[in-house]
């Protein structure tokens, strides 16, 4: 419930910038992505499906033990 209330707020603040135009310059001092950053995100990523995966597949292992 706290995260909902922190996420109005974080949406409302970005709405107000915007609203007053001081949303113009977000990012623009931010560097691109290299490569080797581009790759840990995406393995990132991966390892954070993989792990969904095992998890679901502990559950389903459970359950069709506990129906026998």
């Amino acid at each position: 419930m706290f995260r909902k209330i922190e996420e109005r707020r974080s949406l409302a603040n970005w709405v107000r910038a915007a609203k007053a135009g001081r949303l113009g310059k977000v990012g623009q001092q931010q560097k691109p992505l290299t490569e080797l950053e581009m790759e840990l995100n995406r393995v990132k990523r991966e390892l954070a499906e993989v792990k969904m995966e095992r998890d679901l597949l502990k559950f389903a292992t459970y359950f069709a033990k506990e129906s026998r």
